[in-house]
């Protein structure tokens, strides 16, 4: 069966579109599918502790699962092979540091924030300092964190859906998408996506791996590719990855690498561990390349410190760890995604090593139009050797890409929604409300909250969404990294110093992200001050070096002048965060309050 006589009507309106109908075929199955699901799985969504932690009940399978594809967002998918493309080999820290997060998750964090048995972040907030004022910080943080985490999720939806849809404009996709999710999240919660969101890992799984192992059989394999911009002479055979003397019919498929353009950086750049990202700024400034060194490693680092920490302190990763049902469960999961990520990783970085040397007219483009697109794009080269293949392959990349966006974008609403229904309306404003009316409010926010997310994400297809990510894990490292990890184990710990802490980090950070976004989106003319002042720029493009230790230094110190204010009951609480379960000191914090809730 052809796919004309499945959509009658397709051919000749795609036609008209200029749409692929393949592109377009398997793009409508995913956004199908995932709708369908969530349709399915929100009858299962009947009470309060469904729609915040899908009953804690998920396994550790789906739970791994469920986590994986909600945090390989748009920035894994598309960002990653975009930035390296774009940067170079110095961008492969972001997918190094996504996955090694993870293993502060397990060893420090996971098991002990289950253990409390919260239904949010805020709530462990409170819980832990006994304070409601601090529960009101908590929520400012998660909404901050979320708001800039969408924003690359939305360039993913407008760059997809402009490249599905040739005439389409940016804000469209970014309005399409956006109503979708917010329709399933508003349908089902927290249940109702878990089952979405562990289909999705798998989709992008699927969808990454299966066109770079076909890519990599006709254009040769990722060593090739790399040798092709090394500096060395390379033969149309060698980039092929055809070793001399394999034959003629191997000869006959070799395909050269195509001229770069005059925005493209430059071989040696592009290979060297400090290449286009993190000089950026030394070589605005006009320094030589041994002045240039101490920039780059401090760039380099404080990106390290962003990414892991930042991992650490995502709330709407973190919230996953409450529907696990008790602590080993919750350590367990950690592992599986550590395992479960690491090896999508491997996969979108060889989209920009293969992109660099046989689609360099993306180096031109901007926004939508450029490097972020290459794993869309890519795999149409193989509609010029005939056939329909290459069209399937960037039909799967689009799935994939759509199962990206829709999946963080979800787990992202559902944690900011969460925290204005839950804790801004079921605790501060309706302290009596019943758990039909947080449910009710939970739709209404999820509505309001989408529809701003969406607002901010059509204002930001000029920034990169690898870029935009990073920022969100700046403001989570310098904010909830320091709050989970000191509250955790420290029992010196007291509510002033972690406010004071918290808000001194999290919003020097947040400050600084909202700078750079404004000067690189030409709102504010900055240009000859960062080029005057280049350790400015790199302090302010990439804080967590310097916000991180802000964040934990004031803890510290406002902790040790305001310790008469520890919790009188920290020892027991203390138990509760690490004993193991077969003690039965677990608790369930959000049970203690059941009270109109």
């Amino acid at each position: 069966m052809t796919l004309p006589s499945l959509f009658p009507l397709a051919p000749g309106v795609l036609a008209v579109l200029n749409v692929d109908p393949w592109i377009f075929a398997f793009s409508l199955f995913t956004v199908a599918v995932t709708i369908w699901m969530g349709f399915r799985s929100a009858r299962s969504s009947k009470t309060a502790s469904d729609f915040f932690v899908a009953g804690r009940s998920v396994s550790v399978g789906w739970n791994a699962s469920a986590i994986s594809g909600e945090y390989l967002s748009a920035a894994s998918f598309m960002g990653v092979a975009g930035m390296v493309m774009s940067s170079g080999y110095d961008a492969l820290w972001y997918p190094v540091c996504y996955a090694c997060g993870y293993l502060f998750l397990l060893l420090f964090i996971a098991g002990p924030l289950r253990r409390f048995g919260a239904y949010t972040i805020p709530d462990f907030a409170e819980g832990r300092f006994d304070s409601p004022l601090f529960r009101k910080i908590a929520v400012c943080f998660v909404l901050f964190i979320g708001f800039f985490y969408t924003m690359p999720q939305m360039k993913g939806a407008g760059t997809t859906l402009a490249y599905i849809f040739p005439g389409m404009p940016y804000w469209g996709g970014v309005v399409l998408v956006g109503a979708v999710i917010t329709l399933n999240v508003a349908l089902g919660g927290m249940k109702g996506i878990t089952l979405v969101q562990a289909f999705q890992y798998w989709a992008k799984m699927f969808a990454i791996s299966v066109p770079v192992f076909v890519l990599m059989s006709v254009y040769g394999f990722y060593g090739a590719h790399v040798g092709a911009n090394d500096g060395r002479p390379v033969s149309p055979v060698a980039v092929q990855g055809v070793t001399p003397g394999a034959g003629v019919a191997a000869a006959e498929h070799a395909v050269e690498r195509k001229p770069l353009t005059s925005k493209a950086p430059a071989d040696t750049a592009w290979v060297s561990p400090f290449g286009p990202l993190t000089t950026k700024a030394a070589k605005a400034a006009g320094l030589s390349e041994s002045e240039a060194k101490p920039y780059s490693l401090l760039y380099t680092y404080s990106l390290i410190i962003a990414l892991v920490c930042g991992t650490a302190g995502l709330p709407h990763i973190l919230v996953r760890f409450y529907t696990n049902p008790d602590g080993v469960a919750a350590k367990r999961t950690t592992m599986w995604v550590m395992i479960l990520i690491g090896i999508f990783y491997v996969f979108p970085p060889v989209f920009g090593v293969i992109g660099r040397n046989l689609l360099p007219d993306l180096y031109n483009a901007t926004g939508a139009k450029g490097t972020d697109k290459i794993v869309l794009e890519l795999p149409r080269l193989l509609n010029e050797r005939g056939g329909v293949w290459g069209s399937i392959l960037s039909g799967i990349t689009c799935a994939g890409a759509f199962a990206a966006f829709m999946s963080t974008f979800s787990g992202l609403l559902v944690s900011m929604t969460g925290a204005v229904a839950h804790d801004v309306y079921g605790r501060m404003l309706k302290p009596n409300a019943t758990p039909e009316q947080r449910m009710r409010m939970f739709k209404f926010a999820a509505i309001g909250i989408g529809g701003v997310s969406v607002l901010l994400g059509a204002q930001v297809e000029a920034l990169q969404i690898n870029f935009m990510v990073g920022q969100a894990f700046a403001i989570a490292a310098a904010s909830y990294f320091p709050l989970l990890f000191m509250s955790v184990w420290w029992r010196g710990m007291t509510m002033a110093g972690a406010a004071c802490g918290m808000l001194g980090g999290g919003l020097a950070a947040l400050g600084c992200t909202t700078v750079i976004n404004l000067s690189d989106l030409k709102m504010v003319d900055l240009a000859a001050f960062w080029a005057a002042h280049p350790l400015l720029r790199i302090l302010c493009e990439q804080p967590a070096i310097w916000t991180v230790p802000l964040a934990i230094g004031l803890m510290i110190v406002v902790s040790k002048a305001t310790r008469a204010q520890v919790p009188g009951d920290i020892r027991m609480k203390m138990l509760v965060l690490h004993a193991p379960e077969k003690l039965g000191l677990k608790q369930e914090y959000i049970q203690e309050h059941q009270a109109g809730h």
